[in-house]
């Protein structure tokens, strides 16, 4: 398996954890069950971790994948943009996490403030991972690509045949 491939099978956890994370924790609101939101809690915990598995694997599959004749760098570094900033917001989502799992096994009433900040970090996290997962799916796949992607690659090929 090369860094490549390593990072296809990783880049998911944290994009599909933040939506399952974020369904338990409102599940677990909902039936007012704090051993529902601290499983919820430790979803984001481990999507932040994965997000660390996926980001330092991001620079190995760029160099195998921009050797593939007709990748855009342009669309290599909109995602390596986007992916910078999902990194940062999920590893705070992941430490907010983990003091809200903390606060909440504690029994503190501090931690109806920590599951709020997990709920709005983790809605921003996933409007994020959209983001970081589209803009990686069009590097390879020119069926998700919208026309300005398609332009600036056509203006990029141009470029090269001079």
């Amino acid at each position: 398996m090369n860094e490549a491939h390593f990072h296809l099978v990783v880049n998911h956890l944290p994009i599909v954890g933040i939506l399952i994370g974020l369904l338990v924790l409102i599940t677990g609101i909902i039936l007012k069950k704090s051993e529902v939101k601290v499983i919820a809690l430790g979803i984001f915990v481990f999507s932040a971790l994965a997000s660390i598995a996926a980001f330092y694997s991001g620079e190995g599959a760029e160099e195998i994948v921009e050797r593939i004749p007709g990748i855009s760098e342009t669309l290599i570094n909109q995602h390596e943009e986007s992916a910078e900033l999902f990194f940062t917001v999920i590893l705070i989502l992941g430490a907010v996490s983990l003091v809200t799992m903390f606060l909440e096994i504690k029994k503190s009433k501090l931690s109806k403030f920590g599951f709020i900040l997990v709920i709005l970090i983790s809605l921003a996290a996933g409007v994020l991972a959209k983001n970081v997962g589209t803009t990686g799916g069009e590097i390879r796949h020119t069926e998700i690509r919208n026309d300005s992607n398609l332009i600036l690659i056509q203006t990029e090929e141009d470029h090269d045949e001079d």
